[in-house]
């Protein structure tokens, strides 16, 4: 018995069995399954009529139907759900968050994702493909609303209460600063869930009860972010998610754009770079705000998107639209965009022209971005050295010295307490454009060094 559903779907694409199997691996890995494999091979039993044991089906399915850009799932690929099959079932990541942009959607996004056990990482895919940036359209266009006061007897929230959280939110802030890591991560989910708790159980002004919900969009962006940083992309994409929305109720315009730019990041890393484009562009047009550090944020966000996408033009004008920004008189910020400097500005700007294959430019403004590095930022600082040391790999000439050099201060930073799955891939990345010069001892000792690294981030998350 054949499977002329799977079969279909990859002369579609245009892929070979063979391609579909190393995409696969990648995908797995994606969704925290690093340790599946699959060989080259296996997708011809599959067509053959073979059902794939699980988590294959949800996996194939998910990846195809991002490519495809049509909705799919194992069932339409003539895989049922087998009889016995024990296996926890893998859900989308916008599982459950298909909500309302209203405060009782916020409320439930919020609940959805704060009351889950954070371990269970293997229990969402994440969203690839359009699915990505639909948030960003409804956003766009959902009203916003009208009024969050809460009356009753119960405790009410004052305005000085929300001063003390978000004096809070910045002490999280800046512990992330310094590495990051799931044990940060895990104390800003149990934050979170306070917040929620008073949003759901106290009385307010609808003053406090925006404030509340931009604490709480807040504190729901950090714990995405810190996910994404350990390599949990389902989990980012779902606290981005609760967040945009909480953002919205509160109607703080800032605060969302930049979770858009957010998860354009993400989407750059993990190879979608339309998604990433249109999650940027999306933040831009949703902010007309009067910040010209937030509006320099979004525009580093599109043009990492752009560099990602390969549109050089584009690149260079959203660079220079950031600096202009950031050259701007100094007016009223949110206290999250802190982090945004000349020195990160620079350190943006190289990855962008480290993307275009511009090895010079991208040298002049990593090597300004070290010069102007805040001292606590050590994990900004390994990802640095790494991309400095990627552009000497990569150049007409390689030169090796250099590189190995700025990988040795990459890795010297990253075995201290700095925890970054994000970095760690980077340096692997660097591996594999050396993998020329692997008869190198000074190749072999960096790779057993990103080995142990990888270890040592597996262990702390």
């Amino acid at each position: 018995m054949n499977n002329p559903q799977l079969a279909a779907s990859l002369r579609e694409l245009g892929w070979s069995p063979e391609t579909l199997a190393r995409r696969l691996i990648d995908h797995a890995a994606l969704n925290g399954h690093c340790e599946l494999r699959v060989h080259e091979k296996t997708p011809y039993k599959w067509i053959r009529g073979k059902r794939p044991r699980a988590p294959w089906p949800e996996l194939i399915a998910t990846l195809l139907a991002a490519e495809l850009d049509r909705p799919l799932s194992p069932e339409t690929l003539g895989w049922p759900a087998a009889r016995g099959d024990d296996q926890p079932p893998l859900l989308p990541a916008d599982s459950g968050l298909q909500l309302p942009w209203t405060a009782e959607g916020a409320a439930r996004a919020m609940r959805a994702v704060t009351e889950a056990d954070p371990m269970d990482r293997r229990s969402f895919l994440t969203v690839m493909g359009a699915a990505m940036s639909a948030p960003a359209h409804q956003w766009l266009l959902a009203e916003p609303v009208p009024y969050l006061t809460r009356s009753g007897k119960s405790r009410r929230v004052t305005l000085n209460a929300v001063d003390e959280l978000d004096l809070m939110n910045a002490s999280l802030r800046r512990l992330d600063d310094g590495g990051g890591g799931d044990r940060l991560l895990l104390m800003v989910r149990a934050h979170v869930r306070q917040v929620v708790q008073l949003i759901d159980h106290s009385s307010y002004t609808d003053t406090v009860g925006r404030r509340l919900h931009s604490n709480a969009g807040e504190l729901l962006r950090l714990a995405g972010w810190l996910a994404f940083d350990g390599g949990q992309h389902a989990g980012a994409q779902r606290y981005w998610m609760a967040a945009l929305r909480a953002a919205h109720t509160a109607g703080d315009r800032a605060l969302a754009a930049n979770t858009l730019g957010f998860m354009s990041c993400q989407a750059k890393d993990i190879k979608q770079p339309l998604e990433a484009v249109t999650l940027a562009e999306s933040a831009r047009a949703g902010y007309r705000g009067a910040s010209p550090r937030v509006s320099a944020i979004l525009a580093l966000r599109a043009a990492e998107a752009y560099a990602t996408s390969g549109s050089a033009d584009r690149t260079r004008r959203a660079i220079d639209d950031a600096f202009s920004s950031l050259d701007s008189p100094t007016t009223t910020a949110p206290d999250w965009s802190y982090w945004l400097n000349p020195g990160h500005a620079h350190g943006q700007a190289g990855f962008c022209y480290l993307k275009l294959g511009d090895y010079s430019a991208a040298r002049r403004h990593f090597r300004q971005a070290l010069r102007l590095q805040d001292p606590n930022a050590a994990r900004e600082g390994a990802l640095r050295y790494t991309l400095l040391a990627t552009t000497y790999v990569r150049q007409a000439d390689p030169d090796l010295d250099q590189a190995f050099s700025l990988a040795d201060q990459a890795v010297a930073i990253l075995t201290d307490d700095v925890s970054s799955n994000r970095c760690v891939g980077h340096l692997n990345t660097l591996l594999r454009d050396l993998n020329p010069h692997n008869r190198r001892p000074a190749v072999r000792r960096l790779a057993e060094q990103v080995e142990s690294l990888r270890s040592a981030t597996l262990g702390r998350n």
